[in-house]
């Protein structure tokens, strides 16, 4: 979450008239994330994120991902529930920007996420692709392998300046995985963005996903993999293997993964950590002046890439080729 938009305060009053939420109370920005510009609303009748879509997600997908997040709900996911206007409409317009409002989960981040953590959101994984196998609306993954080499042509003079020799793996990453990207592995919804500030928890219990403006249908297997990488590194970029085979287990209990994925798993999360890698150098040098947001660091996504190179399978990840402990 961040702010880029700043909301004027008769603009959000006008906008909110055409709801049931109650009296506007208060509202502010919440800085956190990089993606769209978000506020906390309070209300007479409660508490509500609002979301203004801005950069990588167009109005036409909204209703893919505020349609995900109804289904998943139905199928005993927690998730949050867009508010629906008094015409009916789930997403409107605020300051020229595509606009929900979005009901308010409770639950707080982990900063730090601890081995049971990871377990839970591994298991709540699993559990929302089983939940999405029947949802009907379709989206490709634009940030999937065939956007990286736009994102590597925006990104590419910011490269060496950040870290010497930093273009050169970036270059020679994205013609390899170009090559051996798997073409047939399991397919479904994925969140595409499971981060812990996108999970929320009382204490040890997975209590809500959030946040759905990257999901799509693509690799499930990948969607592992992105968690793999926001997961299960400590602050000093090492990889915890334990925190790994916490969750790559807690995933396996409720969807085990089939003897290919885990075969690509590691090729897949070398693909993860360059996917993020490159957006996050293109988020830090395009940050528009007098936007509340702090980017983040691409070059915690060069080390976790450069681990990855050195795995051999899945074995390094924690786990036996079969899914239980090792």
């Amino acid at each position: 979450m961040a702010v880029y938009t700043d909301v004027a305060a008769d603009e959000l009053a006008e906008f909110l008239r055409g709801y049931d939420i109650g009296e506007l109370l208060s509202y502010k920005g919440i800085a956190e994330g990089v993606e769209n510009s978000n506020y906390l609303l309070h209300t007479s009748k409660g508490s509500f994120i609002l979301t203004l879509y801005e950069k990588r997600v167009a109005s036409e997908d909204l209703p893919y991902f505020l349609s995900l997040m109804s289904h998943l709900a139905e199928r005993g996911i927690r998730c949050p529930q867009p508010e629906k206007s008094r015409s009916g409409a789930v997403f409107g317009a605020l300051m020229g920007r595509p606009a929900a409002i979005i009901n308010f989960l409770e639950g707080v981040w982990p900063r730090r996420p601890n081995v049971a953590q990871c377990g839970a959101v591994g298991e709540g994984l699993a559990k929302m692709h089983l939940a999405g196998q029947d949802f009907p609306l379709q989206r490709a993954n634009p940030l999937s392998v065939g956007g990286w080499r736009a994102l590597f042509e925006q990104s590419a003079a910011g490269a060496d300046p950040l870290q010497h020799g930093l273009h050169a793996l970036l270059h020679a990453e994205l013609d390899y995985l170009e090559h051996a990207w798997p073409k047939h592995l399991p397919e479904g919804v994925i969140h595409a963005d499971l981060f812990p500030d996108n999970a929320f928890f009382l204490g040890d219990t997975l209590s809500g996903i959030i946040d759905f403006p990257f999901a799509c249908n693509d690799i499930l297997a990948y969607d592992v993999a992105i968690c793999l990488n926001a997961w299960c590194f400590e602050p000093d970029h090492a990889f915890n293997v334990t925190k790994a085979r916490a969750f790559l287990n807690g995933y396996s209990r409720e969807r085990p993964l089939t003897a290919a994925e885990q075969d690509k798993l590691p090729l897949l999360a070398r693909g993860a950590a360059l996917r993020f890698l490159l957006t996050r150098l293109v988020d830090s040098l395009n940050v528009p002046a007098g936007a509340l947001v702090r980017p983040k660091d691409p070059l915690e996504y060069a080390r976790k890439l450069r681990f990855h190179q050195s795995v051999d399978s899945i074995r390094d990840y924690g786990v036996t080729a079969s899914g239980v402990v090792a």
